[in-house]
């Protein structure tokens, strides 16, 4: 009877045992198998014809004036050190790799506005990012590939130098310039006081006034990318006013806009409008609150929002 009762034991525990080692090899190949998929720019160069190392004027000239707008506000925090010209991407494969390319939580991006450094920040998408601001991230990239990157497009790899070392960002672009890139596309230059216009300096009819402000982001290399404002106008006689317009308006190129306004006081000494602007790059999101009438902005992007009210007198 002992010597049934040991063989038993015995089966037991070669049982566990050998489900231990399945578990193990299961695990190994799972392991192996994430490793295999694990999509690379070799997996990209695949999906693409080769072109020549040398990129357009045009995208040279904004590499280069890019690299000037990261020395004057940066100084030596981050610099590019070169560039390698991957290929011209010739199939939708190619687009779907790309897309999970750059939305990947180890590439890296940066955001912010340089003309504001306290909001400027550099990582792995996956460092910077968690939760629902990873998620609303990673789906802004991959719309914006499916939306502006096709087959014939052009794609590199810049290379980047800071303190921590180096690392690379994946650049889009064709002969008209630079579509696209992590650090070159997700930072902006826009200067926060915004640029006022009313009618005391520029022609107008005696019977009416108005007052004009509006913000401007721009790429790095300097042309512009968006634009944001309103514009209060009022019709009056003498010190009177009989009527109050007002108009917005919010774009910009690979990301997000909006712009409401209305008008507050239509008559009497004075005219008065409420708006609520915002643009952000494509890993943010901008809503609208309609009861309290504002823009305001979630997630982890370069953005501007700016909710206000605008008096008018004659």
């Amino acid at each position: 009877m002992k010597k049934l009762v040991t063989v038993f034991k015995l089966m037991a525990v070669l049982s566990v045992l050998s489900l231990s080692s399945c578990s193990d090899e299961n695990n190994e190949i799972t392991k192996q198998e994430t490793a295999q998929t694990k999509i690379t720019t070799a997996d990209l160069q695949r999906e693409t014809t080769s072109i020549s190392q040398a990129v357009p004027s045009t995208v040279q000239a904004q590499l280069d004036e890019s690299q000037k707008s990261l020395e004057k506000y940066l100084k030596s925090d981050i610099q590019m050190a070169g560039v390698k010209v991957i290929g011209q991407i010739s199939t939708q494969k190619g687009i779907e790799i790309s897309k999970n390319l750059i939305s990947d939580k180890d590439q890296f991006i940066a955001v912010g506005n340089l003309m504001d450094l306290s909001t400027v920040k550099l990582g792995r998408i996956g460092d910077l990012y968690v939760g629902d601001d990873l998620n609303i991230a990673q789906t802004g990239l991959k719309e914006m590939v499916t939306e502006e990157i096709k087959t014939g497009t052009n794609v590199m790899e810049v290379i980047w130098s800071n303190k921590n070392g180096k690392f690379t960002s994946l650049c889009f672009y064709n002969d008209s310039g630079i579509i696209w890139d992590n650090v070159l596309g997700g930072l902006i230059m826009m200067d926060t006081r915004g640029t006022v216009e009313n009618s005391n300096t520029a022609a107008a009819k005696v019977v009416s006034k108005w007052y004009k402000e509006w913000w401007t982001a721009k790429w790095l290399w300097g042309s512009k990318r968006g634009e944001m404002g309103y514009q209060i106008t009022i019709y009056y006689t003498g010190s009177s006013v009989s009527n109050t317009d007002v108009n917005d308006w919010s774009n910009i190129s690979l990301g997000k806009a909006k712009s409401e306004s209305k008008v507050t006081k239509k008559t009497g000494a004075y005219g008065q409008c409420q708006y609520a602007l915002g643009l952000c790059t494509p890993t943010g999101s901008l809503s609208f609150n309609a009861s309290k009438f504002s823009v305001s902005f979630s997630g982890l992007g370069s953005n501007m929002v700016s909710n206000g009210y605008k008096s008018l007198y004659p």
